[in-house]
């Protein structure tokens, strides 16, 4: 007999919820200017476009990042078997989706950046 844990409704509020995991691998620093790149580039791209186009992520972080976001099915790896071997990195249906919303953001935030840097100094004389 087959007993398969009660699928509860997706909650990330909840503690006990996977839908957690997936939004901290997706918003997380790397995890969101990872697939923000990938969103950017609309062609496949290996890793270390990825790597350069990302400043400041490690090869491990990236790694992570990636297995992670492939993991949660938002991110295809491709080996083509060429001399020499290299892998592709795309977007997912799944992960272009929530690229879109990234993109959003991080464009509204790069657009309003003056606004967040005034906020900043004036917070910074006041404290």
């Amino acid at each position: 007999m087959d007993i398969s844990p009660i699928q509860q409704p997706a909650n990330v509020f909840s503690s006990m919820c996977s839908s957690r995991g997936a939004l901290q691998h997706v918003t997380g620093r790397w995890g969101s200017l990872t697939m923000v790149a990938l969103k950017r580039s609309d062609e496949p791209m290996r890793f270390a476009e990825i790597r350069r186009k990302v400043e400041g992520i490690s090869d491990r972080m990236l790694s992570q990042t990636l297995a992670q976001l492939e993991r949660d099915g938002m991110v295809d790896r491709t080996v083509h078997s060429s001399i020499p071997p290299h892998v592709d990195y795309t977007l997912t249906p799944l992960g272009t989706k929530l690229a879109d919303a990234l993109v959003l953001l991080v464009s509204t935030v790069e657009a309003e950046l003056d606004q967040v840097v005034r906020a900043q100094e004036i917070y910074d004389k006041q404290h």
